[in-house]
């Protein structure tokens, strides 16, 4: 019999990122596109929230988006994979998620929405990417392995399971569970409530202005990542703005968690996870030390802790 541990062990996919390398990179600017659009339809929210995308039943999805006089939202279904369209003004649209360059991508894209009724313009300008090209001029980026994909989709439905699980102990202000198009993670935040020291900015990519909004205030973070040339794996991170004296000394958890001085953040490699006895308890290690590091290091109030969350069963409050 197959015990719930085991289940939950065999969840969790592998992910070789020299074997799709080629269609990450090509995925990661089609999320960019995509992205664009509900930055554009969208008025901006704290720490650019009302940009990322949001892990699905089926992919990577916008939520619903307000224009022309509706709503609109777009998904990335890795499951049938398409690029599906649902507009409140009329029927579904959508294209197939096939081998194509990133300029064919944006073309298709543009395409349905102005179809479905929401002519749209984005910035051409992929961000956070080294050497980047126009949308409209890029041929070069054109894979798309759709087990690859998928595998990568398990592993993100797997996490977002986590990190929310997470994001159930602490009562302070705390982002959602959201994926970044601009550097392709999914991360949590979570503010002490001060304020922080102007960020430096430097990004590549990305404008200082969004940086600094976007890190205004103390926050420890936490974030899943699939790895680039630079770090060719798959990982889990932590780090705090600003990075308290003492933080890459600290003690995070589990076994095989680091401290990288290029990254200037606490790193775990997601195979450490995968392959762990209990791979949740694993996570949340990390995910828990790591925040403890930072909150305890920084003098975050303690009274913003609490249990984690069950369902059903609202928290108890002391009368």
């Amino acid at each position: 019999m197959t015990s719930e541990a085991d289940h939950l062990r065999n969840a969790w996919p592998p992910l070789d990122y020299a074997q799709w390398r080629d269609t990450l990179q090509t995925l990661h600017l089609w999320t960019q596109m995509v992205g664009k659009v509900r930055l554009t339809l969208s008025p901006w929210v704290n720490h650019g929230w009302q940009v990322p995308l949001y892990v699905s039943a089926r992919g990577l999805a916008t939520s619903a988006i307000h224009a022309e006089g509706g709503m609109v939202d777009i998904e990335f279904d890795f499951v049938d994979h398409r690029l599906v369209i649902r507009s409140s003004n009329g029927p579904d649209r959508g294209f197939a998620l096939v081998p194509m360059s990133v300029a064919s991508f944006y073309r298709e894209l543009m395409s349905e929405m102005k179809a479905a009724g929401f002519a749209v313009s984005i910035n051409l300008m992929p961000n956070e990417i080294q050497a980047p090209i126009r949308f409209p001029d890029d041929e070069v980026h054109a894979s798309y392995d759709a087990e690859a994909v998928h595998r990568f989709w398990r592993a993100l439905v797997q996490v977002d399971r986590v990190f929310k699980v997470f994001r159930t102990s602490f009562l302070g202000k705390c982002s959602p569970v959201h994926f970044f198009w601009g550097s392709f993670d999914l991360a949590v935040t979570r503010f002490s409530g001060r304020l922080a020291p102007v960020h430096p900015g430097g990004f590549p990519g990305l404008p200082d202005s969004v940086t600094r909004e976007a890190y205004s205030h103390e926050v420890s973070s936490a974030g899943f990542w699939p790895g680039n040339e630079a770090h060719p794996g798959a990982a889990f991170f932590t780090y705090a703005y600003p990075t308290p004296p003492g933080f890459g000394q600290a003690a995070v958890g589990p076994s095989g968690a680091f401290w990288s001085e290029a990254f200037g953040e606490w790193m775990l490699p997601y195979d450490a996870v995968r392959t762990a006895a209990e791979p949740d308890a694993a996570l949340l290690d990390f995910l828990s030390s790591g925040y403890r590091a930072a909150s305890e290091l920084s003098g975050w109030d303690r009274a913003l802790d609490c249990h984690t969350g069950v369902p059903g069963r609202p928290r108890t409050i002391r009368g």
